[in-house]
């Protein structure tokens, strides 16, 4: 019999667990409030990366991720996902260097640049930095409708999308029996809480704390214009790409910056500051800005594992969605489903906040 598993979250996280629990053969119900995407996902800067202060096993885990995005690519053609590269100079030069040799060492494909070669990478910038780092195996995956294809495909492979909002989950004698969606309670052997900051409430509702921070993001949109940037640009308080649409979206770093008390006027000048920087612009028009709250446990690393002390509840809340996804929807249906454990996921369990 196959296993009953229902995800709750439409965001990346829910979307490739999702995907990757229908292939694997179990029977699965996506519980969303919201539509494909769901919350934090849309607000994403959507850097797929191994980048920057992070210990070795999390790059680890994230140059596989990496990896398994090629893998999902090839599973589903057409995903909207670029290699596009990352341009950085977002600190002192002598904390890229430090950066440069650490990750260097670690295998990471990091080129030290100078103005010349920034010049080639990305021409249409209005001034280039003397020393960056490119790494050129960076790259974005378009959020939105990288969750929506994920859901469309787990649903022509049988799984199904229930709107509803989750009152609880369904329990009996310390096992998840269930959830209990707008009333109405839908069975199942095992149940995944990927609602990103929507989580701990539902945690909650079985005795389970997630200890996540939510801190708030702002990120703007131009409207489409013509094409400027090639890839990614980390310059200085100040993170842009362009979509492949055309919009240019950018925010004080990749995460998007604190919003402060006047979101539309902080939003206004971080527009004119990303202008600035690009040569060609002048028809660049601000369209609108979003403001991303980023599901992010306390120590800053995954929540990637199954509660304690309470059955067939399996936890998937992470910051680092888009880069995460693919490897966590695929270690999670593997634990799910046949009871391993991958390796990487060793230091993620929510156990170490007990």
């Amino acid at each position: 019999m196959a296993k009953q598993v229902i995800v709750i979250g439409a965001g990346i996280i829910g979307a490739s667990s999702a995907w990757h629990l229908t292939k694997a053969g179990a029977r699965v119900a996506i519980v969303a409030e919201s539509s494909a995407g769901g919350v934090a996902t849309p607000n994403s800067f959507a850097w797929i990366n191994a980048s920057w202060g992070n210990p070795e096993t999390y790059f680890r885990l994230r140059i596989r991720a990496m990896a398994e995005w090629k893998r999902l690519a090839k599973d589903l053609p057409g995903l909207p996902l670029a290699w596009c590269g990352g341009l950085c100079w977002d600190q002192p030069a002598d904390g890229l260097e430090a950066y440069a040799v650490e990750h260097s060492s670690w295998g990471y494909g990091i080129e030290r640049i100078g103005a010349k070669q920034a010049a080639r990478i990305e021409p249409n910038l209005a001034e280039f930095p003397e020393f960056a780092l490119y790494v050129a195996e960076e790259g974005v995956a378009e959020p939105v409708a990288t969750a929506r294809a994920l859901l469309a495909d787990a649903e022509r492979r049988g799984a199904r999308i229930v709107n509803g909002t989750v009152d609880r989950l369904a329990l009996s004698n310390g096992q998840v029996m269930g959830v209990v969606v707008s009333g109405e309670t839908i069975a199942a052997d095992e149940v995944v809480i990927a609602a990103g900051a929507g989580s701990p409430a539902i945690a909650a509702t079985a005795g389970i704390r997630i200890p996540i921070e939510t801190p708030p993001g702002l990120i703007v949109h131009s409207r489409p214009y013509k094409k400027l940037l090639n890839g990614l640009v980390l310059a200085d308080k100040l993170h842009m790409r362009q979509t492949a649409e055309g919009r240019i979206i950018a925010g004080s770093d990749f995460g998007g910056g604190d919003p402060g008390e006047d979101p539309e006027a902080a939003a206004r000048e971080l527009f004119a500051a990303t202008k600035a920087m690009l040569r060609d612009a002048d028809g660049l028009e601000f369209d609108f800005h979003t403001v991303g709250y980023r599901p992010t446990p306390v120590d800053g690393f995954p929540i990637v594992s199954r509660a304690d002390g309470i059955g067939g509840l399996y936890i998937a809340v992470t910051h680092s969605g888009i880069t995460l996804a693919p490897a966590v929807g695929l270690f999670a249906a593997r634990e799910i489903l046949e009871g391993e454990r991958d390796t990487l996921l060793a230091p993620y369990a929510l156990s170490r906040f007990a």
